[in-house]
């Protein structure tokens, strides 16, 4: 029977996300599904840790900060010893990044990062696939059967597995190196967005025209609770600042609506929200390639069609 281990990902004493994600793609894989949190307090996420599909939650009691790359090293190291899996799973992540490539090399791994789709046939290699060249090419990456593989899935490609889970807890004690990490203070943008959280997001393009025409936007997407998301041109224009950029060079999302306004959908646009649930397109150009992907589309001016949304508001 095969065996995954997922390494959570903790923020600030937090479970992120991904780590939900995780272990929906290690779950695919068949077999037991072991979740190794770290943190300072790992017993503190035991319920939040407990999610459906998960067999076995270890825990590793690490004194240092969260954003610790060499603890979270040193503890990956350790798991991978004492659960010996088949493959290894975390999210494509800033932190994961920080140390995945340092594990591999200590523990002699193959090492996929930012993959979208994972299979395994019968008694064979673990197969990763990654989207490569803006999305224009699916690149299918065989890891070495004799050997665990390390495996980054990019956030928001797997549904999140749901809490109520009953799985056995276990502490694994590990010698940790002295964190030399010193948290001073931590600086949030102001009017940051988590797009990867929101269940509705309009996204403006570069068919939105000017600056001020983004702020209509925003008003309109605030009055039906959704969250405003942008292309890259908006961001590099500095209409809007880089935590609204959907894309494979920004946030990878999956709503339940997603509204493309004025976006002609290049396939780097596309491969960060190509999974929302219902995709709404609304376009000036009949040829607009994001037409391709909609469940709805209308050709039609979005400012028009804003003007409209802001009276039904």
């Amino acid at each position: 029977m095969t065996r995954s281990l997922v390494l959570a990902e903790v923020i600030d004493g937090v479970l992120a996300p991904v780590t939900a994600q995780a272990v929906t793609a290690a779950a695919s894989l068949g077999g037991d599904v072991v979740l190794a949190v770290v943190t300072q307090e790992p017993h503190d996420l035991i319920e939040a840790a407990s999610l459906v599909g998960v067999t076995e939650i270890v825990t590793v009691a690490a004194p240092g900060s969260d954003r610790d790359h060499e603890q979270a090293l040193a503890a990956a190291a350790a798991l991978v010893a004492d659960v010996d899996p088949d493959q290894v799973l975390a999210g494509f992540t800033i932190r994961s990044s920080a140390y995945a490539a340092a594990l591999g090399h200590l523990l002699d791994l193959g090492v996929v990062t930012d993959a979208i789709a994972l299979r395994r046939d019968e008694s064979g290699p673990l197969i990763a696939t990654r989207s490569v060249y803006d999305g224009r090419v699916h690149a299918e990456v065989e890891l070495d059967a004799s050997r665990p593989g390390l495996v980054l899935v990019r956030p928001s490609t797997w549904e999140a597995a749901e809490p109520g889970g009953s799985p056995t807890v276990r502490s694994l004690a590990v010698d940790l190196p002295e964190s030399r990490v010193r948290s001073v203070e931590l600086v949030r943008p102001s009017g940051d967005v988590d797009l990867t959280r929101a269940d509705v997001i309009f996204s403006v393009g570069r068919g939105v025209g000017s600056q001020e025409n983004v702020a209509v936007f925003a008003e309109v997407a605030a009055k039906f609770g959704a969250a405003l998301g942008s292309s890259r041109p908006i961001v590099d224009a500095g209409w809007l600042p880089a935590s609204h950029q959907v894309g494979q060079t920004g946030t990878t999302v999956k709503p339940r609506l997603y509204v493309a306004f004025g976006i002609s959908g290049a396939l780097h646009h596309l491969a960060g929200m190509q999974n929302s649930q219902t995709i709404v397109v609304v376009n000036s150009d009949k040829n607009a390639p994001l037409f391709g992907h909609a469940d709805v589309g209308a050709v039609e001016d979005i400012h028009d069609v804003v003007e409209q949304l802001n009276l039904l508001a």
